[in-house]
């Protein structure tokens, strides 16, 4: 077992520290670099500690802390990185390009929300189809249960979920069942609770606020430097396989290259070093393909960032839903658009923000599959006033549709937790900070959030209240259940048919072509125009309740699936429909 070589901790802004272990204060030396530390005690496995900072004598956590089980206002423990017996050394990877994602929030994936719970329902990912599980944030946070994004205590595995050790056995598990692991961080801000940063050193930007706070200093050496170590333990010491990066639309940086090319130049010479795909994944605002554009050509080398615009075209299609952010996604030709071009919002005017947005993407040198897409996710779902999923107010047909376009579509999907059985819970922002002041806040704050939407204030839940975490919580019964089990059926069948032409995984956007019928409600999507197979596939929807023929000129007639009342007629051009479904064609 190797221990850490020494406490240290970089503090340029307090005049004096002491180390706390297990109750005993030793002074700090401080170095000309502001790194604080001494040899009169040396590290321990399993010692508590933390760092009293001036003459305050509260004893404050480790900001690179590994653990904190008695949450993230107590102590540090003392964690070896090499502890865990990883039995991974078959595991060679792949990359997050092209894969189907699954989308998990560990302590709602199962009734114990635990890490080690999840990974015992891991078969059901693998008989699924998935190829990676991406987790929402597990980083130590204020509270016992949180979506994640309010995290303070980046270097540590949130204790309720079982801290470290349940995490690298997590991984361990999903490896050796052939999955990869994606983990969401959050660099953009710190949450509202137990954040004693600022209390060391300039990691925040004091009045310049992003959306949840104060920026994270990141064109601070040392700073950026505690960012880019945090990226890498993920890969070094926890063997994860990616990193999907919240928000990075509101992380500032103004230096050259920008922070998330470097985070991109180190994971790619730290998957040259250990011949194991790493991928990083950007959610992003700003429709801008600087981010999977590579750094050769003044990008930042990302793999890839998800899409709204798919979502909300998806959503719009299969809803009618066209209120706020969904009104310019109204016609059909917004979903065409989409699946042609990948962006809907590439310079054109967005009536939601009121000024023009992004900027189109090269289809001619940029792969499909660098956008990740999904018809469902946590913010999607989660930001709605009730944090309803599709399933609430959409028929099967209206759900595999949406599978369809999402799993046989040009870019890489996902899929979030419990839609491939059309999960009869919710998904509703909750919190459980323990300060009342904070929670008030919290719950005033969310209905200030959906005026634009015109969501009733009514159905807007405590984020609070045990029970709204409770509801969250996926009930597996409905794997069983008619509906569950016949929508599960889908969606095996549906990420099978990815493995049975190539077509479907091609990621150039001149090997796809989209016709439609505004008036008709339908949309015919044909990938495979350049080949390798002799015939391309056709992915056609009928989005309306009424009957309809669809013309389908350059199809054999071989149906690959089928869902909903259709028929295909032999020898002739058309699909009919007798109300809304999806059937796929060569």
């Amino acid at each position: 077992m190797t221990e850490p070589a020494r406490y240290a901790v970089w503090a340029p802004k307090p005049e004096r520290v002491r180390l706390v272990v297990d109750g005993t204060e030793y002074p700090l030396e401080r170095g000309s670099d502001d790194w604080w530390s001494t040899d009169a005690v040396m590290p321990v496995v399993g010692a508590r500690y933390g760092f009293r900072i001036d003459d305050d004598d509260a004893v404050r956590p480790d900001p690179r802390s590994r653990f904190q089980p008695e949450g993230v206002h107590g102590p540090s423990e003392v964690v070896d990185p090499e502890r865990f017996a990883w039995t991974d050394e078959s595991w060679t990877g792949r990359p997050a390009r092209g894969a189907v994602v699954y989308e998990m929030h560990v302590g709602t994936f199962t009734p114990e929300g635990t890490l080690d719970a999840a990974a015992a329902k891991l078969d059901h990912l693998v008989e699924l189809g998935v190829e990676f599980v991406e987790l929402l944030p597990v980083n130590g946070v204020n509270g016992e249960w949180n979506w994640g994004y309010d995290g303070v205590a980046w270097y540590a595995v949130h204790a309720p979920y079982g801290g470290p050790d349940a995490y690298d056995r997590f991984v361990d598990t999903a490896h050796a069942l052939g999955l990869g692991v994606i983990q969401d961080v959050v660099y953009n801000h710190l949450g509202p609770s137990g954040n004693y940063l600022p209390l060391y050193g300039p990691y925040l930007v004091q009045g310049l606020a992003n959306t949840w706070g104060d920026s994270v200093n990141v064109e601070e050496p040392e700073v950026r430097r505690y960012v880019l170590d945090n990226v890498r333990m993920w890969f070094r010491d926890h063997h994860v396989d990616g990193l999907r990066l919240d928000a990075v639309h509101a992380i500032r940086d103004t230096s050259r290259p920008h922070v998330l090319a470097d985070m991109a130049s180190e994971t790619d010479a730290f998957s040259a070093f250990t011949g194991r795909p790493l991928s990083l994944i950007a959610e992003s605002d700003l429709n801008d393909p600087v981010m999977f554009r590579p750094r050769e050509a003044s990008g930042y080398g990302l793999a890839g960032q998800w899409s709204d615009d798919f979502h909300h075209a998806v959503h719009v299609a299969v809803t009618g839903e066209t209120n706020g952010y969904y009104a310019d996604f109204a016609p059909l030709s917004a979903l065409a658009k989409v699946l042609e071009s990948g962006f809907f919002h590439d310079g054109t005017w967005s009536s939601f923000r009121g000024a023009r947005h992004g900027r189109p993407i090269d289809r001619g040198t940029s792969p499909a599959t660098a956008l990740v897409v999904a018809n469902q996710n946590h913010d999607q779902i989660g930001n709605r006033a009730a944090g309803d999923r599709l399933a609430a107010t959409v028929s099967d047909e209206g759900l595999v549709i949406a599978a369809a376009l999402t799993l046989l579509g040009p870019f890489t999907p996902m899929l979030f937790m419990g839609e491939e059985f059309a999960a009869s819970t919710p998904w509703q922002f909750f919190t459980s900070h323990p300060e009342p002041e904070l929670g008030k806040v919290t719950a005033e704050g969310r209905i200030k959030e959906f005026a634009q939407h015109g969501w009733d204030e009514s159905t807007v839940p405590d984020p609070q209240d045990p029970s709204t975490f409770q509801n969250s919580k996926l009930d597996w019964a409905d794997t069983t259940s008619d509906r569950g089990a016949a929508i599960l059926r889908a969606y095996r069948v549906l990420i099978a048919l990815r493995r049975t032409d190539e077509a479907f995984v091609d990621h150039r956007y001149e090997a796809n072509a989209v016709r439609f019928s505004e008036d008709g409600r339908w949309l015919v999507l044909t990938r495979g125009l350049l080949g390798p197979t002799a015939a391309p596939v056709h992915v056609v929807v009928h989005l309306a309740d009424g009957a309809a023929e669809v013309p389908v000129p350059d199809a054999s007639g071989e149906v690959l699936y089928a869902f909903g009342d259709v028929t295909v007629p032999d020898e002739t051009e058309t699909v009919r429909f007798e109300g809304r479904g999806v059937v796929v064609l060569r």
